[in-house]
């Protein structure tokens, strides 16, 4: 899976330093993942919510951050399209973002 956006994750770590570590590992795993659907997926990671329109809600850091990015299976790619807080995440509608 080839991730888009990796900038968001060096950034949000930056903010959020405590995060880093686990953002780095969801990446790690992600790039090296050739998931063909939503079942790959969460074989990968337990603790995902599929929401529509390609969005998947990834837990970061036992769940203290969300992490939410549009899967696109054919062409394995990955876009980081929100790192938050649960308030922050709260604020967005995950489906559209």
């Amino acid at each position: 899976m080839r991730i888009i956006s990796f900038r968001r994750i060096k950034e949000f770590s930056e903010e959020y330093y405590d995060a880093k570590v686990a953002l780095q590992d969801w990446y790690f795993k992600t790039s090296k993942a050739e998931w063909q659907n939503a079942a790959d997926i969460k074989r990968t990671f337990s603790h995902v919510d599929f929401v529509g329109n390609h969005r998947v809600i990834f837990n970061i850091k036992g769940n203290k951050y969300w992490l939410v990015a549009i899967v696109i299976f054919p062409s394995q790619k990955g876009y980081i399209r929100f790192i938050g807080t649960h308030n922050e995440y709260d604020k967005i509608d995950s489906t559209t973002i």
